[in-house]
């Protein structure tokens, strides 16, 4: 029987991750990434602990009987590569790192009890602890221990004052389908031994007493756990709790002050699987010890014991002494035949037992006489119909050539044969236009190959992809400028320039164009006789009335030739215009403004469908031509697509989820080189993405921003306070523009197909 000291510290090292289960701690992102171990003057020692993220508050309390120091770090999981640490100082002989992920505790084994404090440093917690520290420093402070754990504590020897019993038994169901044993004690110094037989857990707790009220079985098979059953009875002065459990499980076991607790969980598909590799041997366990036994008998127990028919060889002879204790059956056999140099073929439920080399040899006469019968077997003829693949396709993935590459057989074909399927005199042909292999070999070998073309020829998995692209703009422009000039007009009498008199004109219009003649703007001028009087020599006489000559002169001014300042918009929405005309002087003012505020969308939602792992390409737009010139001097015709696309190959996942490789582009027409070339407004994604059946993905997007803010100005004049508006254009425009693409793939029924 093990000692009480070790007893405890076992169970405690060993199973004390489950406290972390119980405790509902959160799975942790803390860890704990290293350890090390000082030695300080006097018998002082310290643990230091590295953290890989500032460590939370430590819970750290010492029990008496058998005396430890235990710290908890909540929310903390232990990534050091050892559990176990052996320790040199003089009141220190072990310290130990249990973690369930969710929470670490630290096991510190003295010798007697000391004083202690924890510290905690940035990423690091300090733990010292030795008789030469300052108990009145210590940071955390004892556990409550029970006055008859004091009197344990103080007494000479492992003697306990008081009699040891077991108070309760609780049963709990865990929200992960575990079952929890809780047992409560009259005092925490008790030595228990579990142990596990078959499936049952036997807890023995030693000078323990069971009172008459808690003696009785407990059924819990209704709670949905591994625990069936709890049975608790006296045996002796011991008391010994059988908990028994069905299907597959573990179990961890710890105690907590004045409870001892069992956890039993189920496990998952990939922990039964984990723990078959690691010993792949599942068969019920017995027992066997014998002494110079022979081993037909042996075979013959183990025979009756799995109620299976044993066939042994003549040569299995020779006795064997072994004593296997709690071991599967099939374990069992596997090491007595090792032992003997036997072997074991399994047929049903037919054990046959033979030496190894007469195994191999009955295996190798028995290929040979197949082979030999393969090789005698008649031909057949076969036609397989392929539905949904290529025959083709097929037929070259399972063909091999025969003869050596560039030379052919005596038909003058090269690799008719499947040879990984078809036997050596097998031969197939390809029919292309029924799509049908034809097949010539034996029965079996043409069995074999319609079950595996069975297996392969498979309607695949249709997607349909929906991509849909957004382009989203709005834009903004405000511009106000002025047109405005002045000239002044000569009037010219046969040789002298004389400033004549005319008509003052005042126009209006809304554009500078309407100020030409025709609307209030003089184009000619007209002189009267008692302006200009000259003799005509009609009648000789001068300044008679016939003497009168009119002088008429067309003045074709453009009003563009006389501008001072050019700084109007280029195409206003509005305008206003003032012009004044006198005899000699023109003077003409344009205001124009443009504001336009707009706002366009453009959906582009391309679809195709396509089999599962096989590219689909869409694609929808305009090719432009222009010239090129060749190297000859010549030109020619090319163009150049602007298209919108969408490329794609989708695989699906077995459980029902498509990877797509994606190529989705929309392109148009931008501005034309000066050679003539046009260039391409390109918008474009490539990616791979792994998407749910139905759900739609963002894919990606672009967000565009330009704003531009303008003034052009006459130099200084411009600059004038009110005034300057007249020798300035302002410019402001603002545009926004955003893409957005999305992508919906749908797995296709295929009961749709059919309707």
């Amino acid at each position: 029987m093990i000692s009480q000291i070790k007893r405890n510290i076992y169970v405690l090292l060993l199973l004390t991750p489950a406290l972390g289960m119980l405790t509902g701690v959160t799975s942790a992102a803390n860890q704990i990434t290293d350890i090390k171990f000082a030695s300080l003057q006097g018998e002082q020692f310290e643990i230091s602990l590295q953290f890989s993220e500032p460590p939370p508050e430590a819970s750290a309390y010492e029990i008496g009987t058998p005396p430890r120091l235990i710290v908890d770090f909540p929310g903390v999981d232990s990534s050091l590569p050892e559990k176990k640490y052996a320790l040199g100082f003089t009141s220190a002989s072990q310290a130990v790192i249990v973690s369930d992920g969710r929470q670490t505790r630290l096991i510190v084994n003295l010798t007697e009890s000391i004083p202690f404090q924890v510290d905690t440093e940035s990423n690091k917690v300090r733990i010292r602890a030795g008789k030469a520290a300052n108990q009145s420093a210590r940071s955390q402070a004892k556990a409550p221990v029970s006055e008859s754990e004091t009197h344990a504590s103080s007494a000479s020897g492992s003697s306990v004052q008081g009699a040891l019993a077991i108070t309760d038994i609780d049963f709990r169901r865990g929200g992960d389908g575990s079952g929890t044993i809780v047992i409560d004690l009259s005092q925490p110094s008790v030595n228990v031994d579990i142990d596990r037989v078959g499936n049952k857990i036997d807890l023995s707790f030693y000078q323990t007493e069971l009172p008459e009220s808690l003696d009785r079985r407990l059924d819990v098979i209704d709670f949905a756990t591994p625990v069936q059953a709890i049975d608790s009875r006296q045996e002796g002065n011991a008391t010994v709790i059988t908990v028994e459990a069905s299907g597959q499980y573990d179990y961890l076991a710890y105690q907590a002050d004045g409870q001892y607790v069992v956890n039993i969980k189920p496990l998952s598909d990939v922990e039964v699987e984990e723990q078959t590799k690691k010993f792949a041997f599942s068969g019920e366990r017995l027992n066997l010890d014998f002494q110079d036994i022979k081993v037909r008998s042996v075979l013959q127990i183990i025979a009756e014991f799995t109620s299976l028919n044993l066939v042994a060889s003549d040569t299995v002879t020779g006795s064997i002494t072994l004593r296997l204790d709690n071991v599967p059956w099939d374990q069992a056999l596997e090491i007595i035949l090792k032992a003997k140099g036997l072997d074991k073929r399994q047929e049903g439920n037919v054990l046959m037992v033979a030496p190894a080399d007469e195994i191999a040899e009955q295996e190798r006469l028995q290929v040979e006489a197949n082979k030999q019968l393969q090789e005698l077997a008649p031909l057949e003829t076969a036609f397989v119909r392929i539905k949904y693949a290529d025959a083709r396709e097929i037929f070259e993935l399972f063909t091999a050539r025969r003869t050596e590459e560039g030379q052919s057989n005596s038909s003058g074909q090269e690799g008719n044969a499947t040879t990984t399927i078809l036997s050596e005199r097998g031969s197939a042909i390809v029919d292309d236009r029924t799509n049908t292999i034809i097949l010539t070999d034996t029965e079996e070998k043409i069995n074999a190959f319609k079950r595996l073309i069975s297996e392969i020829d498979v309607p695949i998995k249709q997607v349909l992809i929906e991509a849909r692209i957004v382009i989203a703009s709005t834009d903004f422009k405000k511009e106000l400028g002025v047109t405005w000039g002045l000239a002044g007009i000569d009037k010219i009498a046969g040789n002298t320039t004389s400033s004549a008199f005319g008509d003052k004109t005042l126009g209006f219009s809304g554009r500078r164009s309407g100020l030409n003649p025709g609307a209030g703007v003089a184009e000619s001028f007209t002189y009267s006789a008692d302006e200009i009087e000259t003799d005509d020599g009609n009648d000789g006489i001068a300044g008679t009335a016939d003497d009168i000559t009119t002088y008429t002169r067309n003045f074709d001014f453009g009003l563009g030739d006389s501008l001072a300042v050019d700084l109007g918009v280029s195409n206003p929405t509005g305008s206003f215009s003032l012009g004044y005309l006198t005899d000699n002087f023109l003077i003409d003012l344009e205001l124009s403004a443009l504001e336009s505020d707009g706002f366009g969308e453009i959906v582009s939602q391309p679809k195709v469908l396509t089999g599962d792992k096989q590219q689909a390409v869409i694609k929808s737009g305009t090719e432009i031509a222009y010239q090129k010139a060749t190297s000859s001097g010549a030109t020619s015709i090319e163009f150049k697509e602007a298209v919108l696309q969408l490329e794609v190959t989708p695989q699906i996942t077995p459980d029902n989820r498509i990877i797509m490789d994606l190529k989705v582009s929309q392109d148009s027409v931008g501005d034309f080189t000066p050679t003539g070339e046009p260039s391409i407004d390109i918008t474009q994604i490539e990616t791979q993405a792994l998407v749910g059946n139905g759900q739609t993905l963002v894919l990606g997007g672009i967000f565009q921003t330009e704003e531009v803010n303008g003034t052009d100005k006459v130099p200084l004049l411009g600059d004038i306070p009110f005034l300057g508006r007249l020798f300035r254009n302002e410019l402001r425009n603002l545009e926004k523009r955003e893409i957005l693409i999305f992508i919906t793939p749908k797995i296709i029924n295929d009961n749709l197909l059919d309707r």
